[in-house]
């Protein structure tokens, strides 16, 4: 047994080998040289510990790791910031995937052994390092901090508390968002919607799908906050579904505080910040149904401005709404994007894998492609399945705020 106690290379080392036996021929006069061989050793084996206390590997391959480096200026690619003097060098960032976000995505949560917070990802995915310029704008929060609302970005009113822009200029749809690579490959955007209309389901699909997949509440929904807690905890980008007003309306109801064609600006308006006040932390709205209030510039126009003063996103969830919504969105300056695919038309798990291979080859066509679904387990199981394998197809999964930039 050694002693514990002993400084490396005294006397602990000494009694064992005092105790072992010398092989035959090891003749007295040959000490000096054990001696000078074993000098040489222990002088090999501090050098070696000093070069690498300097030079230990920066990216262990267990961790993901936030460099407090400057990321891309808005007129600089992402390829050419990781080639910038400040970004790491190639040999340090093999299978490491570049995201916006800031140095305190690096702590880990409470409950990080059961949870994939924001600023990380699900599996499949590769190790993450986020990058922070303090002269950009910041995308995302700390992952401990994902399910607390910021002060200065909300507001009090008669409908609950409204998100607005903060006095810095600081947008929801950025301070919300789950951050994203800067890699400038194929992405694709999925969102859940009708989550807090069913308790069980609600708590189901956010303890199944990726962090990477957004979610969207409608606002008629149940305990709302509290699911957003949840699901801001787990990593999900969250929206809100603002029911409008279809063609075949009111047969087809979309629900109490819907937004319609005949009704005053006015009140539109305080049906648009009713369902905006159901909840908080997220990055924009979403129509349900609508696609008859979406096709009248006069109805939709002063909602996309409103949208668009308070630094949220408009999703087009692709029912409601084209080219003319687009323009129109663009001429209020409203950050806007259109859905490609709906996945869960057919509730059938075999239906929703071609709609999800369907947008696998837009994405492969156009870079990026958004589809969205509803929060039945069938959708659910099948998104969670299908997610994982579209990283390791070289797909990187978004959240909805990255593509309407």
């Amino acid at each position: 047994m050694t002693d514990i106690n002993a400084p490396l290379g005294k006397s602990g080392a000494k009694r064992t080998r005092a105790g072992a036996p010398r092989p035959d021929g090891d003749r007295p006069e040959r000490r000096s040289g054990g001696i000078v061989g074993a000098a040489f050793v222990l002088a090999a084996i501090a050098a070696l510990n000093a070069w690498t206390f300097v030079s230990r590997d920066r990216l262990p391959s267990t961790a993901s790791i936030v460099l407090a480096d400057a990321s891309p200026s808005k007129g600089q690619s992402g390829e050419n910031a990781v080639a910038s003097g400040n970004s790491p060098r190639p040999s340090e960032t093999d299978g490491v995937e570049i995201v916006y976000g800031s140095p305190e995505d690096s702590r880990p949560a409470d409950d990080a052994g059961e949870q994939l917070a924001e600023g990380r990802i699900s599996e499949g995915g590769p190790k993450v390092i986020i990058v922070r310029d303090p002269t950009a704008v910041e995308i995302g929060q700390p992952a401990q901090l994902a399910h607390l609302p910021v002060d200065e970005a909300l507001e009090e009113s008669e409908w609950g508390m409204l998100p607005v822009r903060t006095p810095d200029g600081r947008r929801p749809m950025d301070i919300y968002a789950r951050p994203w690579s800067t890699a400038g490959g194929k992405r694709i955007a999925v969102v859940i919607g009708g989550l807090g209309l069913s308790q069980t389901g609600t708590l189901y699909a956010i303890k199944t799908l990726p962090p990477e997949i957004t979610l969207a509440f409608a606002p008629q929904g149940y305990s709302l906050n509290r699911w957003m807690r949840e699901a801001r905890s787990k990593g999900h980008e969250l929206l809100v579904q603002v029911p409008m007003e279809p063609f075949d309306y009111p047969r087809n109801d979309p629900g109490p505080h819907t937004l319609t064609v005949s009704a005053e600006r006015d009140a539109n308006l305080a049906n648009l910040r009713w369902a905006l006040g159901r909840l908080t932390n997220f990055t924009g709205i979403v129509n349900y149904l609508g696609a008859r209030f979406a096709a009248d510039p006069d109805a939709i126009g002063p909602v996309l401005d409103e949208i668009s003063d308070r630094g949220l996103l408009y999703l087009n969830d692709g029912t409601a709404g084209g080219p003319k919504l687009a323009a129109l969105a663009q001429d209020f300056d409203t950050p806007y994007v259109s859905g490609h695919v709906v996945i869960d038309s057919t509730q059938d798990p075999a239906s929703i894998r071609e709609r999800l291979e369907e947008l696998e080859s837009i994405a492969d066509a156009n870079g990026f492609a958004i589809g969205s679904g509803s929060a039945f387990e069938v959708t659910v199981d099948t998104v969670a399945a299908w997610a994982n394998s579209a990283k390791k197809r070289g797909f990187e999964i978004v959240g909805v705020s990255a593509l309407a930039r």
